[in-house]
Formats: C-alpha cells, sequence, structure tokens
C-alpha cells in the first residue's frame, strides 16, 4: 500500500502543494532554548518579516570579472 505525506501550512492551515512551501527555522542565540521551525505555504511565507541573505559559498567568476 502506498503512502502519501500531505504538508499543511502551520499558520493558515491550508494544503501545500508540491515545491510550493517553504520552512522557516529560529534559532535562539541561547542554545539551550533550542531551534523552531514551520512549515508555510508561499503566501504566508510572503509575509514574514525578514530580509533576504544572501548564498553562502563562492562568487561565480562572472560577477568577479566585473
Amino acid at each position: 500500500m502506498a503512502r502519501k505525506t500531505v504538508l499543511v501550512c502551520d499558520s493558515c492551515g491550508s494544503e501545500v502543494d508540491e515545491a510550493k512551501g517553504a520552512v522557516m527555522r529560529v534559532t535562539y542565540t541561547d542554545a539551550r532554548r533550542g531551534a523552531k521551525q514551520a512549515d508555510l505555504c508561499d503566501t504566508c511565507a510572503g509575509k514574514m518579516p525578514g530580509r533576504a541573505v544572501a548564498r553562502r559559498g563562492r562568487k561565480p567568476k562572472s560577477a568577479l570579472a566585473v
């Protein structure tokens, strides 16, 4: 028998389509408190506060030549 996992948004409660969701992870500076994680749909993830963070790693060669 096959099983299907259904992902539900923790904010609004709607079902999240395949490849249409996001995971928000909050880590505390006090390590004893641990971390919290929430599954979000695209619309709820867009409403969350915060700023875009640059991706880690090397810059592509084309960006270095500028």
